[in-house]
């Protein structure tokens, strides 16, 4: 079953063979939304998707969920390549773990996002809703934990990367999302670093993750180009301010944290909200 409030969406969206045309008012709501998926990503490195999802759903009119997901992944990959940059200048990224990591994700995102577009769209936005309210849990709980400054890989952390990335991955292309939420709190895990340091290092398995998942999405038809295109020009200039608050926030000890799961818990609980009913 569609998400409500179909009949009301642009006719654009309304044929499903034909998700890569979008209207006006489609495209200046799909500029708005990627400035906030940008910023999203700039500042706490992931929630690009977990808002991403919903506004292409519920702003943007996108009546199928799977298309919803594909457009949103290409999007998210393509708007974290961007901030991974405005980081990398800014010397945040841990290169080597954050290689490992996004490397043994890879063959996970492959086949979770083959497995989540044979499951129902509305199972899989609130499947993916109860999984944001699990993180944002953790990462209020361990929002004290200052980290290690700085970390490179190692035979003691070299497992928990690759492991901890295979499931993040497998995750991250089940739900359609490019895991920024999921990938943040497990490479604190994995080696300890900082909050700030994830966020920089998570995009390179965000990148990855979404162009993976958008590339499986691709093969079946479900992205809509012209509105992923919209969203990553929105992105670039959400990024640039996303990044800057970052820097701000981190000077703040469980600042970056308690923005990281106060964004998650909203989104999360709306999602509930409007699909839960239709399970």
């Amino acid at each position: 079953m569609e998400p409500s409030g179909k009949a009301g969406y642009g006719r654009a969206f309304a044929n499903k063979k034909r998700p890569s045309m979008i209207t006006m008012m489609q495209g200046a709501l799909g500029l708005v939304s990627g400035v906030l998926v940008g910023f999203s990503l700039g500042l706490v490195g992931g929630g690009g998707s977990i808002l991403a999802v919903p506004l292409m759903v519920y702003v943007v009119g996108v009546p199928d969920a799977h298309v919803a997901i594909g457009t949103s992944a290409i999007a998210v990959a393509a708007n974290a390549a961007i901030n991974l940059g405005n980081h990398s200048r800014s010397g945040n990224v841990h290169w080597s773990c954050a290689l490992l990591f996004a490397a043994a994700g890879i063959a996970g995102a492959i086949g979770g996002s083959t497995l989540g577009k044979l499951v129902d769209g509305n199972n899989l936005l609130v499947m993916f809703a109860l999984l944001m309210l699990v993180i944002a849990g953790l990462m209020l709980r361990t929002r004290s934990n200052a980290g290690l400054a700085r970390v490179d890989i190692s035979m003691a952390n070299m497992p928990a990367l690759m492991a901890l990335g295979l499931v993040t991955g497998t995750l991250s292309g089940f739900f359609g999302i490019g895991g920024g939420f999921l990938i943040v709190p497990a490479l604190m895990l994995a080696t300890g670093m900082a909050i700030m340091s994830a966020i920089a290092s998570s995009l390179v398995a965000v990148t990855a993750f979404g162009i993976t998942t958008a590339a499986n999405y691709a093969l079946s038809g479900m992205i809509s180009w012209w509105l992923a295109l919209v969203v990553v020009l929105g992105g670039i200039v959400g990024g640039l301010a996303g990044s800057g608050s970052a820097r701000h926030l981190s000077l703040r000890p469980g600042a970056l944290n308690i923005v990281f799961a106060s964004i998650i818990i909203v989104v999360a609980l709306y999602m509930l909200a409007r699909n839960i009913y239709v399970i």
